[in-house]
């Protein structure tokens, strides 16, 4: 069996981090490096490959708990708790930055925000989170939560909760449980809803995300806001 350390150097997944960042990685070559060790008889890019092939993707195996991933061949509670730990470390390192304000001018931070939040919960959820006029966040809540199809949402209760936290903006976001993320006509109608409740006491919507298995679909990017 061949090292890790035998192979060139541009092929190791941390000299390709130390190069080029940790974007550079595939997702095999990131839970080889969270891993660290293989198994006797297999080197850990083996296992990694194997985990992803047979119980991935990487959403997927992450979505585990400790204890059911450290079933899997070639992990075990350690290496299991070694990955669990990695994703929420991702998790809360968001969350500070979002705190801090120091992201919510980039799109793509609230759609991680709330892919890291709701992807994989097996009924459909409704969430916001609500920001200042600087826009940065206040607070996030779960605001309903419903069946694997549908979760109710009143937008006079998200206008209430947007005046009781005197946010001055809003970005509300669901889960679809089927994984497939493309917003419904129903979803396009309550964005409009949404933002008229929210006019009406000064508050704007920038945007509601609706999560899948993929990228979270955004309705501002799409220009649906205000349109069904």
């Amino acid at each position: 069996m061949q090292n890790v350390s035998d192979w060139p150097k541009e092929e190791r997944p941390r000299e390709i981090l130390i190069a080029n960042g940790a974007a550079a990685l595939t997702d095999t070559q990131l839970v080889a490096l969270v891993l660290m060790t293989g198994q006797k008889g297999r080197h850990v890019m083996e296992i990694a490959r194997e985990l992803l092939e047979t119980h991935g993707p990487l959403r997927k195996l992450l979505d585990m708990s400790a204890r059911d991933m450290s079933k899997l061949p070639g992990l075990g509670m350690a290496k299991a708790c070694m990955l669990v730990a990695s994703l929420e470390l991702a998790r809360r390192h968001l969350s500070a930055k979002l705190a801090q304000g120091e992201l919510l001018t980039d799109p793509l931070a609230a759609r991680q925000y709330f892919k890291q939040h709701l992807r994989g919960r097996p009924v459909e959820v409704f969430a916001a989170l609500f920001l200042d006029n600087r826009h940065r966040m206040l607070a996030f809540q779960e605001l309903s939560t419903g069946t694997l199809n549908s979760a109710s949402v009143y937008p006079r209760e998200v206008a209430r909760h947007a005046l009781l936290h005197n946010a001055a903006a809003v970005i509300v976001g669901h889960n679809h449980p089927s994984g497939h993320a493309e917003p419904s006509a129903a979803d396009r109608h309550i964005t409009v809803e949404l933002q008229a409740a929210l006019q009406l006491v000064g508050v704007r919507l920038l945007d509601h995300i609706v999560v899948g298995e993929g990228e979270p679909v955004s309705m501002a990017e799409r220009g649906w806001l205000g349109r069904v």
